[in-house]
């Protein structure tokens, strides 16, 4: 399937906006880990902060490559309207549906992760 240019670019940066709304989200979620830390010492807590520490880092990687893959559809696309601006509004490139399925798989697993973590913080602060 062929999208527009302009379709692909406009959810290029819905995806990157998405992304650093999830980076902000990963920097709370890390101020709440320090915060029960500090306050707590059983092995049983230890055990879930390490836990929740290393989802946000795997989290934090997969939002580094889908940006890293974003910025690269993004020089493919600059590079093609550079080849022949005028006929730019009218050119199709290949759907992009690979990096959709990727960005909704993150969104669905972070949620997750995120609600796991809200019921850690219920019980724990």
């Amino acid at each position: 399937m062929k999208t527009s240019i302009y379709d692909q670019h406009g959810e290029h940066t819905e995806w990157l906006k998405k992304i650093s709304f999830y980076v902000d989200e990963v920097t709370i979620m890390q101020e709440r880990l320090e915060e029960i830390s500090s306050k707590n010492s059983a092995l049983d807590v230890r055990k879930d902060i390490e836990h929740f520490q290393n989802q946000l880092l795997i989290q934090t990687k997969n939002m580094d490559e889908m940006r890293r893959t974003i910025k690269l559809d993004e020089k493919v696309i600059m590079a093609n309207i550079n080849q022949n601006p005028v006929a730019a509004d009218h050119r199709k490139m290949e759907d992009h549906s690979e990096e959709r399925k990727k960005i909704e798989s993150f969104e669905s697993n972070f949620n997750e992760l995120r609600q796991e973590f809200k019921e850690f913080l219920a019980k724990r602060m």
